[in-house]
């Protein structure tokens, strides 16, 4: 979603290094590109005009000017300020010390609630280890307790619904009580959404409130409807008095100036972020770590937490062994393939690689749908074991029967097997060297 701003606030970052010495009137220029390009990403004016106040306010300083640094002190002014504006720390779920915690999801219609509220509980199982209940509250769509039903068997989840006709708030205080007999740790009310905000949905979402006094209120907002979102979250904090946000539709092409807009206009902190349609693209935000990806700093941080998620430790282990004895074959590679799907679209993971996402929109052109990584898996599925565990042994005959079977042209093979070739040289470099440093450690008792 920050692609396009984080390319505009690099090549502004970009400019200021080449400048050398910076003077007022450097920074003055800068800002005005930085102001320019925060518009241009729909993040509200009056936040703009507060936020580049502040960084000029502390970057034209004598101490900032005068300094060895002074472009690498204005990022990271820009840096501090940017955190600040998106909340400064991690807010977490409150956990209740009396069973059960009880956390109300609200939201428009559209905005994926129903979806997220899945997703908030398996959250709350992996993370957590926590032993959550769904609740439909919302009576009015059609499909929508259906809807939480069919996630809540894909996720091996329980989900309270009440007899037809019942109250939401009814509902709410017969599924709180069923959770305190159950043994159910957390209480989440999937509540009912509406096209807009009208007098008898907010009466209804009011009187749920009272009865099931909720720990956390959390508002589902739609990240790609733009200043709308704002004011919608605006509103419903004004009624509900909200303790949290879930951006949803982090993933989108959308120019994000929501997500950057609505913690300081609500004073909210967002909790959550939705970065997909799997039911684990849910993460918890972090507003130093999505900081520094806007301006192309990377987020390492979330990319080391999302391999150790997705990835068996003891098999990465095995698997540096073999990189380093130069015995990877296609077998460990059609692995790692398919522990970095795991992981997410590939463009968002080179996002959080530092320095890539000013790539902008060329990083889209990496992406696990692409036709050239459903490919690779073509080919290396057409190929028998032996012939994955031992590359070298896949002459002109085989090479034919793999592009046949795998319906690609006998050139995709070949290239697939020349970048392969290089890939174990690198590697088979890689590990000698390993080998000298670790052979040089010992000698020197190290």
């Amino acid at each position: 979603m920050f692609q396009s701003l984080s390319a505009k606030l690099s090549a502004v970052f970009d400019k200021l290094r080449k400048s050398g010495k910076l003077t007022e009137k450097d920074i003055d220029a800068a800002l005005n590109e930085v102001k320019m390009a925060l518009l241009e990403a729909d993040v509200n004016f009056k936040v703009v005009k507060n936020f580049v106040k502040n960084v000029k306010e502390k970057a034209v300083g004598a101490e900032i000017l005068s300094s060895l640094t002074p472009t690498q002190q204005v990022i990271k002014i820009v840096l501090d300020e940017l955190t600040s504006l998106l909340g400064k720390e991690r807010s977490k779920i409150q956990i209740s010390p009396k069973k059960p915690t009880v956390i109300m999801m609200a939201g428009l219609q559209g905005s994926g609630k129903t979806t997220t509220t899945a997703k908030l509980g398996l959250y709350m199982r992996k993370e957590e280890k926590k032993n959550p209940i769904l609740v439909a509250c919302d009576i009015y769509r059609p499909a929508a307790i259906k809807q939480l039903q069919v996630l809540g068997d894909q996720l091996s989840m329980k989900v309270y619904a009440g007899e037809a006709g019942t109250r939401p708030a009814e509902i709410a205080r017969q599924a709180i009580e069923h959770a305190r007999e159950h043994d159910f740790d957390v209480v989440i009310l999937d509540t009912a959404g509406r096209l807009h905000i009208d007098e008898q949905m907010m009466g209804e979402i009011k009187e749920l409130k009272e009865v099931a006094q909720p720990h956390e209120v959390l508002l589902v907002v739609d990240a790609m409807t733009g200043q709308d979102a704002v004011n919608m979250a605006k509103s419903f904090n004004e009624m509900l008095e909200l303790t949290g946000l879930v951006l949803t539709k982090l993933d989108g092409d959308a120019r994000g100036g929501a997500a950057l807009s609505i913690r300081e206009v609500t004073g909210k902190p967002v909790k959550f972020v939705g970065i997909g349609e799997k039911a684990s693209a849910l993460e918890p935000f972090y507003p130093e770590r999505m900081a520094q990806r806007i301006l192309g700093m990377g987020d390492v941080l979330t990319l080391i937490e999302k391999a150790q998620a997705n990835m068996d430790a003891e098999k990465m282990k095995e698997m540096e062994k073999r990189v380093l004895e130069a015995e990877f074959n296609f077998n460990d590679f059609l692995y790692q393939l398919t522990q970095i799907k795991k992981m997410g679209p590939l463009d968002q993971l080179l996002g959080m690689i530092p320095g890539l996402s000013s790539l902008g929109s060329s990083l889209s052109e990496f992406s696990f749908d692409d036709k050239r990584f459903k490919k690779f898996e073509a080919i290396i599925l057409s190929m028998t074991n032996i012939e994955r565990n031992n590359p070298d042994i896949i002459d002109g005959s085989r090479r034919k029967r793999i592009s046949e079977g795998s319906g690609n042209d006998i050139q995709d093979v070949n290239q697939l097997l020349k970048q392969f070739a290089q890939m174990r040289k690198m590697m088979k470099q890689l590990g000698s060297l390993g080998k000298k440093r670790s052979k040089m450690s010992k000698f020197f008792g190290m």
